[in-house]
């Protein structure tokens, strides 16, 4: 998969149903406080994105990213509606990770919630809290083997997402969703940092 689309997927993952190709509005403004529809609170916001925000790949080092995931080929930043994501592509082909804010998406993860309740999602899993920030592993169709999509609340109107998509070279074709949830921790601790 092309990094543009691999990142596509990471930052408009459940943007639009695709069993139907009918848009799904999850950004749209919220009508009630956030956190809503069920989603936790994020007890500890990190209020100072903005540098993630513009240079995604800034988040997490490469150097970080191969002690996790294996040896980079190359990475970029690509710009998308919903925010910038950075893309890795691993050295062992044909394997990619990508991880960004979704910026677009003002509801954080409520508009998950919200989705999920509407029966818009495909997969929906809460899973444990990553360094105290709630997380979520979910998806709109294309679900399988190598790949995970997991969002991690940094503030109630914020959220970090991480799409690994591993071949079966990959080390960690088997666990996708703890790959990815190494590397949002890895964004956790380094966005707390800044």
């Amino acid at each position: 998969m092309a990094i543009s689309a691999l990142a596509s997927v990471a930052l408009l993952g459940g943007c639009s149903d695709q069993k139907t190709g009918t848009p799904t509005p999850t950004n749209a403004p919220s009508s009630a406080a956030l956190p809503s529809n069920g989603a936790p609170a994020v007890t500890n916001p990190i209020a100072n994105t903005a540098k993630a925000e513009s240079d995604p790949c800034s988040t997490i080092p490469t150097t970080e990213i191969e002690a996790i995931g294996g040896k980079i080929k190359r990475s970029g930043t690509e710009q998308l509606s919903m925010g910038n994501a950075c893309a890795w592509v691993f050295q062992e082909s044909p394997n990619t990770l990508s991880g960004g804010l979704t910026t677009g998406n003002k509801d954080g993860l409520s508009s998950l919630y919200a989705q999920n309740a509407t029966g818009g999602l495909t997969t929906f899993k809460p899973v444990d809290p990553i360094d105290g920030y709630p997380a979520v592993i979910y998806a709109n169709g294309g679900e399988g083997k190598g790949t995970c999509t997991l969002a991690v609340g940094v503030r109630d109107d914020l959220a970090y997402t991480v799409i690994p998509l591993l071949s079966s070279s990959h080390p960690s074709y088997a666990d996708p969703c703890g790959l990815a949830t190494k590397v949002a921790a890895a964004a956790i601790k380094n966005l707390k940092g800044a």
